[in-house]
């Protein structure tokens, strides 16, 4: 069964100015909490996620065009009226894209370590990052980690310590559908490293 291509442009976000945050309530046509897929891939856990949960919008950032039609095509075979994607640079998107106080959750699964440490500044996870992210969260929102890479996370988790003042740590829940890297990590044994972040609910005076 194949879907019309019009019907599916109703799954992506054509943002008519890359300089004005998105306004969620038209995007969804709904109220409900927005969560973000950051890197969202073929589409797997965006759309497994806005099945499971009805009641909470979905959108990917996903750079890829061929990852991108595959995910339109998916929410549209379903009609997932809380699933949308949109094609842009993680970084950029979350730092022009996402209004401030925004968004309930992110997920930020298994991102490109960038092993070689000539290339670790190419990685996602910085202080401007970081600073988007905690401007893009409503208060008590949360910023969900997963990665298979010992070396990030501890990066990642030296980092946080700079804001430490924003962020308190949660425990972790698996309430998630789990994404393709983490079936294939999860066959194989492969230790998956977690980190569940909460924006406290005002800024210290």
């Amino acid at each position: 069964m194949t879907t019309d291509i019009a019907e599916e442009d109703r799954y992506q976000i054509f943002p008519p100015d890359l300089y004005e945050p998105l306004i969620f309530r038209e995007v969804f046509e709904n109220d409900f909490p927005v969560e973000v897929d950051l890197g969202s891939g073929s589409g797997k856990f965006l759309v497994a996620a806005g099945v499971r949960f009805p009641n909470r919008n979905f959108l990917g950032i996903e750079r890829l065009l061929g990852r991108v039609r595959k995910t339109r095509r998916k929410a549209c075979r379903l009609q997932l009226t809380n699933v949308r994607v949109l094609r842009l640079e993680i970084g950029y998107a979350v730092r022009y894209l996402i209004p401030p106080n925004s968004i309930s959750r992110f997920h930020l699964s298994f991102p490109d370590p960038w092993p070689k440490r000539r290339h670790h500044h190419r990685r996602l996870v910085d202080e401007e990052f970081l600073r988007a992210v905690i401007s893009a969260l409503k208060p008590g929102g949360e910023l969900w980690i997963k990665t298979d890479h010992a070396d990030y996370f501890q990066y990642i988790e030296k980092m946080i310590t700079s804001f430490n003042w924003m962020f308190v740590q949660a425990p972790w829940e698996d309430e998630y559908p789990p994404t393709d890297f983490e079936t294939e990590f999860l066959v194989h044994n492969v230790p998956i490293y977690r980190l569940r972040l909460s924006k406290v609910s005002r800024e210290p005076r």
